[in-house]
């Protein structure tokens, strides 16, 4: 069986040498070549057509995301970009994955990292995804395809405490790989009179999820807001799960709140099934619930839940899930009640909730 052929660039000698020594203790992967700045990787990607490239972002000449922006516009291979930036919340990450990265690993310390063997394991397992998607052009095409953005006044954004009955939707959304850039479709197409309250999950690492929450906030005319525990639940405000965390309600002080819980354990937290099996607790047949590009299963079993409760399901079609994982799982299962693409979700949402009265 043919190796996955990998193109590592890395501005570092170190790291470009430990990198390659770390794929390559997976049998099924070999580095083709290595290239020290963005330039470089840019040439050997159109030289070489690797399947996978793992990409650094401050390198000189031409930075990471630049070389990314023309590798991805010129659909020559997927990149998993490997780089400090991308710890601790960095916005370079988000512009990475908005650019049409296909996944990000974070090196543990500086750029040049001494503990990168710590991410053997998650390196590998994103290379291979990376690759599995790759072989559908369509994915390509996805993660090329620019998404438009228009900055919301966030000034200007009143939220209004909700009742102590509730009285409005849920709107659950579970979404994994590709969903930093998918998610665009979706959550700015939302009025700010929605009558629903939106809870989020997206996997990723718990320095992540303030800074995209943030980030969405000035593209959504919903309030977006990092979840925190104890805070009240309102309709017009999206709520992220934090990282590290699973996203629960509870009912306190008579109204609804977050409750931010690590229990029980699990593969991902916040887990999307964990987050729509507490909502659908306390909203019942009001609950909509979501699933979205990912790798897996996470919030599959919820979304037949959902259903069988008498709630409302869409799943993302196989036409715009840049992996489609999760949202194929939930069909499989029988818990989808709508297929839809990425850009028909929110006008559907919108005719399942309504929006606020006066």
């Amino acid at each position: 069986m043919p190796k996955i052929r990998v193109l590592v660039a890395d501005d570092s000698a170190l790291m470009r040498k430990t990198l390659k020594s770390l794929i390559e203790s997976d049998p099924s992967l070999v580095v083709i070549d290595t290239a020290r700045d963005g330039e470089d990787a840019v040439e050997k990607a159109r030289k070489l057509q690797p399947d996978v490239i793992t990409m650094d972002v401050n390198m000189p000449k031409m930075d990471g995301l630049t070389a990314l922006q023309i590798i991805v516009e010129e659909e020559i291979a997927p990149v998993v970009v490997v780089s400090s930036l991308t710890q601790e919340g960095s916005v370079t990450a988000f512009e990475a994955l908005e650019l049409g990265a296909f996944d990000y690993v974070p090196k543990p310390g500086g750029t040049v990292s001494l503990n990168i063997g710590a991410v053997r394991d998650e390196l590998i397992y994103k290379i291979k995804a990376a690759y599995e998607a790759s072989r559908s052009t369509k994915v390509m095409r996805r993660l090329a395809s620019a998404k438009s953005k228009v900055k919301i006044d966030t000034s200007k954004k009143i939220v209004t405490p909700s009742p102590v009955s509730v009285d409005f939707y849920a709107v659950a959304i579970g979404i994994s790989t590709g969903g930093p850039k998918t998610i665009y479709d979706v959550l700015p197409q939302l009025p700010a009179d929605l009558n629903a309250a939106v809870f989020l999950v997206q996997h990723m690492p718990p320095s992540f999820t303030a800074q995209y929450a943030e980030r969405l906030d000035q593209y959504c005319q919903l309030k977006v807001v990092e979840a925190s525990d104890g805070m009240q639940v309102t309709p017009g405000v999206v709520y992220v799960g934090k990282g590290g965390f699973h996203l629960k309600l509870r009912r306190a002080d008579g109204g609804l709140k977050i409750w931010l819980s690590r229990i029980p354990k699990h593969m991902f937290m916040p887990s999307a099934d964990v987050m729509m099996e507490s909502v659908l607790e306390h909203f019942g047949p009001k609950t909509v619930g979501v699933l979205m590009t990912g790798m897996g299963d996470d919030g599959a079993n919820a979304m037949v839940k959902i259903k069988q409760a008498g709630g409302y399901t869409i799943a993302e079609s196989e036409e715009t899930a840049i992996v489609f994982g999760m949202p194929a799982e939930a069909i499989r299962r029988g818990g989808a009640c709508e297929v839809l693409p990425s850009y028909e979700i929110a006008s559907r949402i919108l005719r399942k909730v309504g929006v606020r009265r006066g």
